[in-house]
């Protein structure tokens, strides 16, 4: 019997009154306020005749069967009562569990229907159950049952809804026993229709004396063989069109013909023949048994170089490597119906190269056998050039040496199988390689990169590691339990082969190299610090002057460390508005009056108080500050010198940096419109190093300058190499003696020589002369007779905050008065 299901709609009035009458009487029993009617006012009473057709079920945990009518005790085949609903017949069990339980869940009636095989005939039952309260406290359910009057042969059933035909066939013998005709004793309409005959004429006709398919000699020869063979036959023929396949099995002389048109599956394998047989993908069918090949199309004969009959000679692990054969048995072994590589595999060709593949799979019959047609998909150039890939994902692309990323990678191995032991670390820059670069081009220095690249692989074996880091910098890996000494030597030798000259171009050419080196555990644990130590230890060996080799040492972190605070606070200090300018005076020395002031910057820290600008100015110009705090002090300078007398100057000093910006006299022109000061006023101050670098790029800004009409002065000159071809190459309004050649000018006569000739010099090509760092009577006499134009120093006054000028100013207006 099949579960129970819910019948839709009204049943017919044919079937059953009773049903809508046992509906009513439950919904009349029912009373306002309960979720169920009492089982008395439902079940009890007059039921008349519907009592043999009740079934009692009482709902305690488990489902049992309390009462039953005689009908019921017939359907169920049982007699007993009190017996759990689950030891009746599965189909009844079925059946009442499902009713019930939809009953008790929904708490209303339910109708449903029942099917039941007898005798080979379908039998529909009408299943209503009708849960109700009871005093006891369990829920008891009342289930209504009746047989409908549809019945049918399921044979039949089946046979006639079948689209095969099938055709039943009784043997005719003659006088010596021998068969010689069959004659049609059933077939269901499908052979009707296939054979083409009217309804019922084919019955009691002989086979041989029609005029249908079956009389057909080829036909007639395959159902007496059946009848002499008794197993079952079969037999494929095309007719009118359509593919035909006919199964034939003798029960004595009783024959089953079963006839099925199978035009689309020839044309389904019609189809496959062509996909396979052309298609430009390696293909093959291989039993599923024995792994044998049936099957492979022109592509895997042509991919793999075997010949088709060799093809069809070997089984499949005949094309796998033997150290893959366990791997591919196993991976067969999980096939289902279909598959799809989990894995590269390797597979083998003819000539015995190897090829990586991607296979995939479905479970096909083949010639009645059962198989898999495989597809293959070859991805070993896909593999090689990926693998060329992850290579130049770790690897430097001008060296092929390890690059940061893959560096980093291995140290981080190194240090996780150390166990403790030491591990090194080399941070390696190449000494002079800029000037390479810069007279030579950078195609030289690409080929000297190369050559650097190659000592150190020649240099760096085993589990040790050179890589290139980027530009000129280059890494070592010492992975072998390294002591400092072994480090130190390691060191030592790289430096000297790195310094051997090279030959680029037909030129002889000479670098050198530092290193800093950091160890494991004792300078760091991880990549990073390592790596971290290993740079600062570089710096410190840079520092040296370049050549040697340095180790890391603590001092240099907490240098690092002040360094990065320093960073921080320069930033959170341009925007707090931490800086201010004081200024110092300028004294023209034929006056004894103040002819200007220079602006300095200053950094008043919140909480370490005033910052020298030694310190903080070279952290300004590395961090990328210098070029906004240059524009701040000179738009600062311009704002304050505005409020001083028309014959002060104000000088302002010009960082390397505000060059490169190129916006330097938009900046100028932009100060002086905001402030109103005339540019007659304003000196910049600048230092030779702007020269070293894009020198008519500067000459061209510093003539526009001179253009506006602001004054130009050479700041420290003297302690230049070539500070002599720069008067040469612009025409300064000042050059100021650096306070060096001033501070023993009483003492050394070299000095007093030095600042007599800057003075003459000055005289002769018409450049005011200003020596810095004038503290003492002394020192102003020796300037005054050397014929300098301008003074300043602590010996007239530090420099001053902005609030203290005007003071400056009227003390120095007295001193001029009383000494006239």
């Amino acid at each position: 019997m099949s579960a129970a299901k819910k019948v839709s709609g009204k049943p017919a009035a044919e079937m059953f009154d009773d049903i809508p009458v046992l509906q009513r009487k439950w919904r009349a029993a029912l009373k306002p306020g309960e979720r169920l009617p009492r089982y008395e006012d439902v079940m009890l009473g007059s039921l008349g005749r519907l009592a043999d057709h009740i079934a009692l079920l009482r709902d305690d945990g488990a489902l049992e069967l309390s009462r039953s009518g005689r009908y019921v005790q017939k359907w169920l085949g049982e007699e007993r009562w009190d017996i759990a609903v689950a030891e009746l017949s599965p189909d009844c069990a079925t059946a009442l569990t499902e009713a019930a339980a939809i009953a008790l869940a929904t708490g209303q009636p339910h109708h449903a229907s029942a099917h039941c095989v007898r005798d080979g005939m379908v039998r529909t039952y009408d299943v209503l159950t009708l849960p109700t309260a009871s005093r006891w406290g369990a829920t008891l359910v009342g289930a209504y049952i009746n047989e409908r009057g549809t019945q049918y042969n399921l044979l039949d059933a089946i046979f006639s809804a079948t689209d095969d035909a099938v055709v039943s066939l009784a043997t005719l013998r003659d006088a010596s026993g021998k068969a010689f005709d069959l004659q049609i004793v059933h077939h269901n309409k499908s052979a009707g229709a296939l054979l083409k005959a009217a309804t019922g004429s084919l019955l009691w006709r002989r086979v041989g004396e029609g005029s249908t398919l079956l009389a057909a000699p080829e036909i007639m020869d395959f159902l007496l063989k059946a009848v002499s063979g008794g197993r079952g036959e079969q037999l494929e023929i095309e007719s009118d069109g359509r593919h035909l396949r006919l199964g034939a099995t003798a029960f004595a002389d009783v024959v089953s013909l079963t006839i099925s048109d199978v035009t689309a599956l020839k044309r389904r394998d019609a189809s496959f023949r062509l996909l396979f047989d052309n298609n430009p993908m390696p293909m093959w069918v291989f039993d599923a048994q024995t792994k044998q090949f049936l099957s492979v199309n022109d592509a895997a004969v042509q991919h793999y170089g075997y010949s088709r009959a060799t093809f069809l000679r070997m089984k499949l692990h005949e094309i796998w490597p033997e150290d893959e054969w366990e791997s591919h048995a196993e991976a067969l072994e999980r096939v289902g119906d279909a598959y799809h590589s989990s894995r590269n595999w390797r597979h083998l060709r003819a000539d015995g190269s190897e090829i990586e593949v991607l296979t995939f799979g479905r479970r096909v019959a083949f010639d009645d056998r059962d198989g898999y047609l495989v597809a293959v998909v070859d991805i070993t150039e896909r593999r090689k050039a990926e693998a060329r890939i992850a290579h130049m994902a770790h690897h430097d692309g001008l060296t092929d040496l390890p690059n940061r990323e893959y560096f980093q990678q291995r140290l981080k191995q190194a240090l996780d199988q150390a166990g403790g032991k030491r591990v090194g670390v080399l941070y390696i820059d190449l000494d002079l390689f800029k000037n390479i670069n810069d007279s030579f081009g950078h195609p030289s220095g690409d080929r000297l990169l190369k050559q650097v690249a190659e000592r150190l692989t020649t240099a760096v074996r085993g589990a040790n590691l050179a890589a290139r880091l980027g530009g000129d910098e280059f890494a070592v890996i010492l992975a072998a339990d390294v002591s400092p000494n072994e480090a130190s030597a390691c060191a030592t030798l790289l430096i000297d082969m790195l310094k051997a000259p090279y030959e680029i171009d037909g030129q002889e050419m000479v670098i050198g190299a530092s290193i800093g080196i950091a160890l494991s555990p004792g300078d760091g644990t991880t990549s990073e610090e390592l790596m971290r130590n290993a740079d600062m230890a570089l710096y410190r060996a840079k520092s040296d002057g370049g050549g040697v080799h340095h180790f890391f040492e603590r001092e240099m972190d907490l240098q690092a460390q002040r360094r990065l605070d320093m960073e921080l606070d320069l930033r959170r200090a341009f925007a707090n508005g931490e800086f201010e300018l004081h200024y110092q005076p300028l004294v023209s020395i034929a006056s004894d009056r103040i002819s200007g002031f220079e602006s300095l910057l200053r950094w008043r820290h919140p909480d370490k108080g005033m910052i020298s600008p030694a310190e903080f100015i070279p952290v300004a110009e590395d961090i990328g500050l210098i070029s906004q705090l240059g524009e701040w002090v000179l738009r600062e300078a311009c704002a304050e010198a505005v409020k001083w007398p028309v014959d002060i100057k104000v000088a302002v000093n010009l960082s390397p940096a505000q060059f490169r910006s190129r916006n330097l006299v938009q900046v100028v022109i932009s100060a002086l419109a905001q402030s109103g000061l005339s540019p007659r006023r304003l000196e910049l101050e600048i230092t030779e190093s702007i020269f070293l670098a894009e020198t008519e790029a500067n000459l061209a800004t510093l003539h526009q300058l001179r253009e506006l009409g602001v004054g130009i002065s050479m700041d420290d000159f003297g302690t230049g190499y070539s500070s002599l071809s720069y008067l040469r190459s612009f025409p300064f309004d000042k050059i100021k003696i650096d306070r060096s050649f001033v501070k023993d000018l009483a003492q050394r006569p070299d000095c007093s020589a030095i600042v007599r000739a800057i003075s003459g010099l000055g005289r002769s090509l018409n450049i005011t002369t200003t020596a810095e760092g004038v503290e003492t009577e002394d020192q102003l006499d020796w300037l005054r007779a050397e014929g300098c134009n301008e003074v300043q120093g602590f010996l007239f006054s530090a420099a001053r905050p902005a609030a203290e000028i005007a003071t400056l100013l009227a003390d120095f207006g007295q001193r001029a008065s009383r000494a006239a």
